[in-house]
């Protein structure tokens, strides 16, 4: 959620920080435009035969209300100093609802003023309780410090002598005193809600006898496990904040998604009323799709997305227009911004205006670009979803997208990141050869016309809510007749239960008599649930020789990108890992000079633990259930700068990676490839390329990021079992699984939608014109080096008419 200009203004538009934007100019300023390249780019006839889609959304001019008579004077006059004489329909809309004690929720799309719609009750509510106090939660350190910075103005113009601080890991210890004994709005996180607050709740009496009002923002990123866990742990605070007294409003913040207020309202436990109609204005937006062109007719092959997306980036930082743009992995992103730099330095643009943001960067160089972006002085920035969330990051007039993020709602959330003042802006998205992005790309009314994708939870869901009444009952004892929000009392009841035969909970009796139940270890269980299911700890990148740390790295993502020998990419320059020493959590570094990088090649084994589901057909079984996931990093290649060919590999030593998931899996048995008139290398490799078009269409039913669904083929066999022709019997199975540790929910849905996956994959590779199988149904990698009697495609035809599917 940007804290940009969040309302109408009189006068010169001025920001939340109080910078007038009319008198931002940049030397780049004058390059010609965006509508002057547009133009070029129409005439150029190796660009514009490959635009796909060509539409403009209209522009739309503001809808306002009046400043609400009930705001309190000291808070209007804030306004007034910023020039602000009326609010948009949506930002008075919200205030009246919970002026009125509903809780709300503010569904509208980027860059709407949606910082307003909370600021101004809960600035109200303390304007006239000197002793009320609030709670901002949102989902990265980066984004409350971003919204601290221009809400503690706010409240110096409203001269509110409450104080605001964000309290998370960075915070010094002096800091968290104050934030406890005398801040009037603590802006935090809910990891460190979960288990740095809630524990400790009794230091944090203050705040929780004065809770007036807790601000959840960017509503739209709780989703899966991760919105699971925090439903549970609102639980927790209201119960909490009703022990101290208190009963707390909610106002919740999101992008655009389908269910908005379905999912406030399953977040909360109760109903929510919704604000999903903006007033705000949108100048035109060029919606734009590139397909780079096929050069390899034969094999279906495209020129590489990440070159073509740096090509078309570095036009539009000739032409003097401010980009962002996406890549889909901190590799990519790397790789971007080299091509980048090195397509401009011949147009004398400094190096240290084309800049990376991305997860992996140390606090203050995020920060440092951030301050650019805002103050105008960068002119490209490359970065992962890391900026989809709404830091404010100043006035952008194009967004560019290296491949389809997986999802609309994500898609338009980085689109909506360009266009943030009125005038024309750019929404470009350039498709990769992956299946999704083939899909999306051939089919021009998808973007435009679908329905943006809903935000699943489930709060109830077993081991999620296990976890956090144990936490629960640390905070505070259960008493009998309890429930836990919305959760029975029965079950509630039934659940501690569970908890004290495992010894987990021991029972006593409150001085009423009723029966109590109460924690029973030394530690607080909160330090042992993750809210993100991730239980890595980070590795520490060191720069030799000058031992200094350059960046940090996930545990997992090391082993892909950290292993010795690799290229660590780094704000456009290349280092090489000299020694990665896994036990102490630190990898050594060595600046270099190649003209490659490396890719790391990963070996994935499933290996199904418990069946949940089983349909069993003549020639085929289906099912799902819980599964161990084992990665390996056996190898990695080294890709050629620009021409992207390989020029050589290397062996990786690396220990196995195991996480515990639930999956769908489809076995095709050893007596049905027996039987099939091909070849069993070619069946086995048809089973694996239905498996490429079955994930394809998955995420697209399901409407999910393709990096959320896994995919391998391996065995559903017992090991070692004998075959009647006395060898092993292997019998090849597609598991399409949850990526996430733990599962979100995908594996049962695949499962009670497997005939019609299968169906739609079948209707994927029928309609495709390739020959031999291509990037846009199943894919190349697998058939590579095979001698064949017939096409791949069709032998996958064959392979689902022999399975009677």
């Amino acid at each position: 959620m940007s804290s940009y200009l969040t309302a109408c203004t009189v006068g010169p538009v001025q920001t939340t920080d109080g910078e007038f934007e009319g008198k931002r100019k940049t030397p780049w300023e004058r390059g010609g435009g965006l509508g002057d390249l547009l133009e070029r780019w129409r005439a150029d006839r190796s660009i514009w035969p490959n635009i796909v889609l060509d539409a403009a959304i209209d522009a739309r001019e503001a809808r306002y209300a009046p400043v609400p008579d009930a705001l309190a004077p000291s808070v209007r006059s804030a306004l007034a100093q910023r020039g602000i004489s009326k609010l948009y329909t949506h930002q008075a809309e919200a205030f009246t609802l919970a002026s009125s004690g509903r809780d709300v929720v503010v569904a509208t799309p980027t860059a709407s003023g949606k910082s307003l719609c909370f600021n101004l009750p809960v600035l109200d509510q303390l304007a006239r309780q000197p002793h009320a106090c609030a709670l901002y939660l949102f989902p990265t350190k980066a984004l409350a410090r971003d919204q601290e910075e221009s809400l503690r103005a706010l409240m110096r113009d409203a001269q509110l002598p409450h104080g605001a601080i964000t309290f998370d890991g960075d915070t010094p210890a002096d800091a968290r005193k104050l934030a406890r004994e005398r801040s009037g709005v603590v802006l935090s996180n809910p990891d460190m809600l979960h288990s740095g607050i809630l524990p400790h709740h009794a230091g944090w009496a203050r705040l929780f006898a004065n809770l007036r009002f807790v601000v959840l923002d960017e509503l739209h990123t709780y989703r899966g496990v991760f919105g699971s866990h925090l439903a549970n742990v609102l639980r927790r605070l209201d119960r909490v904040a009703r022990f101290h007294g208190s009963a707390p409003q909610f106002i919740f913040a999101s992008a655009t998604i389908g269910n908005p207020r379905e999912h406030a309202s399953r977040m909360l436990g109760r109903e929510v009323a919704l604000v999903g109609e903006s007033g705000a204005p949108t100048g035109e937006r060029q919606v734009l799709v590139y397909n780079p062109p096929v050069v390899n007719p034969e094999l279906g092959i495209r020129q590489s997305y990440i070159k073509a997306t740096a090509r078309l980036s570095a036009d539009l930082v000739r032409a003097g227009v401010p980009t962002l743009v996406f890549g889909q992995s901190r590799n990519t992103v790397e790789v971007m911004l080299k091509y980048l730099r090195d397509h401009l330095a011949e147009d004398r643009i400094p190096a240290d205006t084309l800049l990376a943001y991305r997860g992996g960067y140390l606090p203050l160089m995020r920060r440092n670009i951030e301050a650019r972006l805002r103050a105008g002085e960068i002119r490209c920035v490359v970065a992962t979803n890391a900026l989809e969330l709404g830091i404010d990051i100043g006035a952008l007039d194009a967004v560019v997208c290296a491949g389809y993020p997986g999802n609309l709602a994500a898609l338009w959330q980085r689109f909506g990141r360009a266009g943030r003042r009125q005038g024309q802006s750019l929404a470009l998205m350039v498709a990769s050869s992956a299946p999704l992005d083939q899909y999306v790309a051939g089919d021009e009314g998808f973007l435009l016309r679908s329905p943006v994708e809903q935000a699943r939870i489930d709060p109830d869901n077993v081991e999620i809510l296990v976890q956090h009444l144990k936490c629960a009952a640390f905070e505070l004892p259960f008493e009998a007749g309890e429930g836990f929000r919305e959760v029975s009392a029965q079950t509630t009841t039934e659940t501690l239960d569970f908890l004290t035969e495992h010894r987990v909970l021991h029972p006593g009796a409150a001085p009423s008599g009723a029966r109590t139940w109460h924690w029973a270890a030394d530690a607080y269980p909160a330090n042992h649930v993750s809210l993100r299911s991730v239980g890595w700890d980070n590795i520490v990148i060191i720069e030799q020789p000058a031992d200094r740390t350059l960046a940090e790295m996930d545990w997992r993502s090391a082993h892909t990108m950290l292993h010795e020998q690799a290229i660590y990419q780094h704000d456009g320059e290349q280092y090489q890992v000299e020694r990665l020493d896994l036990p102490n959590r630190k990898a050594f570094i060595r600046k270099v000079a190649p003209d490659y990088f490396t890719d790391a090649m990963k070996h994935t084994r499933v290996e199904v633990i418990s069946q949940a589901s089983e349909e069993a057909r003549p020639k085929v079984v289906f099912g799902s259930g819980e599964v161990s996931i084992v990665e390996k990093v056996v190898g990695f290649k080294k890709v050629k700068f620009h021409t992207h060919e390989n020029v050589g590999y290397g062996e990786v030593a690396l220990p196995e990676l195991q996480m515990h998931s639930t999956s769908f899996w489809l076995t095709v048995p050893e007596e049905v490839v027996e039987a099939i008139a091909a070849p069993r290398v070619e069946v086995v490799d048809a089973v694996r390329a239905l498996g490429v078009a079955m994930h394809s269409v998955a995420c697209v039913g399901l409407m999910i990021d393709p990096r959320d669904l896994g995919r391998t083929l391996g065995s559903r066999s017992v090991p070692g079992a004998p075959a009647r022709t006395g060898q092993p019997i292997i019998d090849p199975t597609i598991f399409l699984y949850d990526e996430i540790p733990g599962g979100i929910g995908l594996a049962p849905r695949l499962f009670e939608e497997r005939l019609e996956l299968v169906a739609r994959a079948r209707r994927l590779v029928e309609g495709c014109g390739c020959e031999d199988g291509c990037p846009g149904c199943i894919g190349l990698e697998f058939g590579v080096g095979i001698p064949r009697q017939k096409s791949r495609r069709q032998l996958v035809l064959t392979t689902l008419g022999c399975l009677g599917l």
